[in-house]
């Protein structure tokens, strides 16, 4: 079965938190530029381009893309602590986007589970 990913509750909230982490990461300090600043980057957008890419395919290959897309927000919640613990952003911040993250997390889960 094909999805649209459009559509898919999960895509457009990764593709919101996409557009959270590049606001913040634009705050970085100039020396994050290159480093932590692009891994949040490139994390944030694995997120919705896997699951775009694995909706064109049949279930068993759409589970690893979004297997993938899931890795890659364990990945960003864990930068975004990283960002935290060197005052990048304020703890209230950092809670409102991981709150985000972790509702994206729960929301994969289940529609792998339901694939499956």
């Amino acid at each position: 079965m094909r999805h649209n990913f459009k559509n898919l509750k999960i895509w457009i909230l990764a593709m919101e938190i996409t557009n959270d982490i590049y606001k913040l990461t634009a705050t970085f300090p100039k020396l994050e530029t290159y480093s932590l600043a692009n891994q949040m980057n490139r994390c944030s957008v694995s997120m919705p381009s896997n699951i775009a890419e694995g909706s064109n395919r049949g279930n068993k290959h759409f589970q690893h893309y979004l297997n993938i897309s899931l890795g890659s927000s364990f990945e960003l919640q864990t930068q975004l602590l990283i960002a935290c613990q060197n005052d990048y952003l304020t703890k209230e911040k950092t809670e409102k986007l991981e709150n985000k993250i972790i509702e994206f997390q729960k929301m994969t889960t289940g529609f792998i589970n339901k694939l499956g």
